[in-house]
């Protein structure tokens, strides 16, 4: 039930850079989103079991230092699956269908998954996972073209996200904005990164530790450059 943004420019098939950023064609500058569109879709950015049973705490106060990511990867669900009589679904086609390809990732309730988002930086890139759905994976690579703001959804009490908890002058929940970038070339299904995960941790590499399968029902999790660069080439070989 949320507006999607507007951004200004074209879309550019992209590459992720040394510094996690997007790195266009043309190397212009991704423009961050500024006016509201008109349109309204109702979407869910995770499924209800992804995003329940989560305290504050989880804020990080008194906490270690934690590392610093620059991509990410980010789960909707593409299938239909109706809560309170609207339909949640949003997969990569409906992204890329909006106008310039843009929207808002609202409907966050998780605050580990949220913190995430507030530590993203315009630019970066981000997996589209399609998630609670026949065959869950990665679909393709979307960026952030505008850094959390205040999720609007949190305040309307005929969106699925609805929270009466929250107070317009202590806001708890926010969102990021992102535009598609393209399609991987070929799905990445989640068994299949579940078996590299499985092999690098038993010998070592890049998915031993991955968030896919360490913080599974995050439906926003981070990742560092070494893991996005491993999935990444995984589009050009055939699948293990």
């Amino acid at each position: 039930m949320a507006p999607k943004k507007r951004a200004r420019g074209s879309t550019k098939t992209v590459k992720s850079g040394k510094d996690g950023h997007a790195v266009k064609d043309d190397s212009e500058t991704v423009s961050p989103v500024e006016a509201p569109a008109q349109t309204r879709l109702a979407k869910r950015k995770a499924s209800a079991s992804e995003e329940t049973g989560n305290q504050e705490s989880t804020k990080g106060e008194a906490s270690p230092r934690q590392p610093e990511y620059c991509h990410w990867l980010m789960k909707s669900e593409p299938e239909s699956r109706f809560e309170n009589g609207i339909d949640v679904k949003f997969g990569i086609e409906d992204l890329k269908a909006q106008p310039n390809q843009t929207g808002c990732w609202d409907g966050v309730r998780n605050y580990q998954a949220r913190n995430f988002m507030r530590d993203m930086k315009e630019g970066q890139l981000a997996f589209f996972y399609h998630s609670n759905c026949k065959e869950p994976g990665i679909a393709g690579i979307m960026n952030v073209v505008k850094e959390a703001y205040v999720d609007h959804t949190q305040f309307d009490k005929k969106d699925v996200h609805f929270d009466a908890s929250s107070k317009a002058d202590n806001p708890k929940w926010s969102m990021v904005d992102v535009r598609y970038q393209r399609m991987l070339e070929r799905f990445l299904p989640l068994s299949e990164l579940k078996k590299y995960h499985l092999q690098h941790r038993a010998k070592g590499g890049p998915l031993k530790d991955m968030a896919l399968f360490t913080r599974a029902r995050l439906s926003v999790q981070p990742l560092t450059t070494e893991e996005f660069e491993f999935v990444l080439s995984l589009e050009n070989k055939e699948p293990l």
